[in-house]
């Protein structure tokens, strides 16, 4: 089966003391202690990301690691990357996130993992990366669409709560066709895909929302979804 949890927000990154995401998206490998591969490329390798991944990652059963495109670990990443059950993209600039996994060939990699039954998953640029396009701030003040890799159809916008402009940035590039219908989704709100098909839709906070959204005539038709709250 292919798995893609894609996060709107939240996670250890955004939800250090809620752990609630990260917790399920290990439990979709299907693994009493899976092996998870953080790939920071979107923010540049941060090292205070990085750390705050081992120190999240840590508290949960599991065995955590990193890939770096800047210092990689080994000659053979694809054999390093498919020793591994959970690939986990950190946000960042999704633009450089593309052209870099692109020039080295982990695009080809990370589809591989996919399709071989490896849980993908990410928050922001890493939830935007698996869609055929995506609302990206990975130019400085300005929200824009852009080309993704195409695993799963449609478009994405991550924080759609979070930050003021996203809500009404969708809307005006839908209106403008510069990008096709999709899905929004608010900080603590994860798309779980399945073979490519809308499987659930999850939170880690109470009031936490996904939306999709489609051109009607004119005006954009914005549909509220409901997602599982994964707290008590």
């Amino acid at each position: 089966m292919k798995q893609i949890i894609a996060m709107g927000g939240g996670g250890f990154s955004m939800e250090p003391d809620n752990l609630l995401l990260d917790r399920y998206v290990l439990e979709q490998s299907g693994k009493s202690r899976p092996r998870v591969c953080f790939v920071p490329t979107a923010s540049g390798d941060s090292v205070g990301y990085i750390e705050r991944f081992y120190a999240a990652l840590r508290t949960l059963d599991c065995e955590p690691s990193y890939l770096s495109v800047f210092n990689g670990p080994t000659s053979d990443w694809r054999g390093y990357v498919l020793s591994k059950d959970v690939i986990y993209v950190g946000g960042g600039n999704t633009r450089n996130l593309l052209v870099l996994w692109r020039d080295w060939g982990l695009d080809t990699i990370v589809r591989e993992a996919w399709e071989k039954g490896i849980v993908l998953a990410g928050i922001s640029a890493g939830s935007i990366c698996w869609f055929e396009e995506g609302v990206t701030d990975s130019i400085p003040g300005l929200l824009t669409p852009l080309q993704c890799l195409g695993f799963l159809k449609g478009s994405n916008c991550p924080h759609y709560d979070g930050e003021v402009n996203r809500r009404p940035s969708y809307h005006r590039l839908l209106k403008e066709r510069q990008i096709g219908p999709g899905i929004a989704c608010d900080d603590g709100v994860a798309l779980h895909y399945k073979d490519g098909e809308l499987h659930r839709i999850i939170s880690s906070r109470p009031n936490a929302r996904a939306y999709s959204l489609a051109i009607a005539g004119d005006a954009v038709r914005e549909t509220e979804l409901v997602p599982d709250f994964l707290g008590a």
